[in-house]
């Protein structure tokens, strides 16, 4: 199990760096040990966390993290993930279940009909945030599914990034990792203190999510914008496909 672990860990850890979706394959291998669905959710954050630091790290070392944006994105995605994480302690998973599909559906649909609605084209200058408020009302939503259920909201936030502020997929990214530490360790707290996070587990699925997070910045940092959209693409369509059954 520890081998399931650690496979599962690094896999998990290079496709959320770069879209998201990761989850629908650490909860099922949790959930194997036996762990109830929630402390599943409680004990997937411990690798959520370190993968997010680790790729954060990794595209500020690589100057793709722009820092001024940080603190007012963070404040509503951390007000929302406070918010979730308090309901997901006490609701089922599955009710925010639909609000995941129909956000992915909904994305996918998009990028096939209009693409550049996701993704903007190449020299686009980004936003700030106070000029596009519907992007921190995006945010905020994605810090209360991101709070609830860490499954598929990467591309809730990608969505809010660059559907909303204009950011390229890189930047995208590494905002996004931003993000997901922030609301992942305020979730870890309070799952913390209900006693619903398996540790050991956790620990050793965060070895391979940071092995997974380290990969997956260099891959985004020398592959096209395209390559990233097609990629993003792909993995709206296979969560979409896994959400169905998880």
């Amino acid at each position: 199990m520890i081998c399931l672990l650690l496979v599962t860990g690094l896999v998990s850890g290079f496709i959320n760096t770069l879209a998201g979706g990761g989850s629908m394959l650490t909860l099922p291998a949790l959930m194997m040990l036996g762990m109830p669905a929630d402390v599943a959710n409680a004990t997937n954050r411990v690798g959520v966390l370190m993968q997010s630091v680790t790729g954060a790290k990794g595209f500020s070392d690589q100057d793709k993290l722009d820092k001024s944006t940080i603190l007012p994105v963070l404040v509503p995605t951390v007000v929302g993930a406070l918010a979730g994480s308090l309901l997901a302690s006490f609701l089922p998973v599955w009710v925010l279940k639909p609000v995941l599909l129909g956000s992915m559906i909904t994305m996918a649909l998009v990028m096939v009909i209009r693409p550049q609605a996701v993704i903007p084209v190449a020299g686009t200058e980004p936003y700030k945030l106070v000029d596009r408020p519907v992007a921190g009302l995006g945010l905020f939503l994605a810090g209360v599914y991101g709070g609830f259920v860490q499954a598929g909201v990467g591309f809730i936030l990608i969505a809010a990034l660059a559907g909303g502020l204009r950011y390229d997929l890189i930047r995208t990214n590494a905002l996004k990792t931003v993000c997901t530490a922030a609301f992942s360790g305020v979730a870890l707290v309070v799952f913390a203190m209900r006693g619903q996070v398996w540790w050991i587990p956790g620990l050793i699925l965060a070895v391979g999510s940071i092995a997974g997070a380290m990969a997956s910045v260099r891959f985004a940092i020398n592959v096209s914008q395209n390559t990233l959209k097609w990629l993003l693409f792909v993995m709206v369509i296979a969560t979409c496909a896994g959400a169905v059954f998880l």
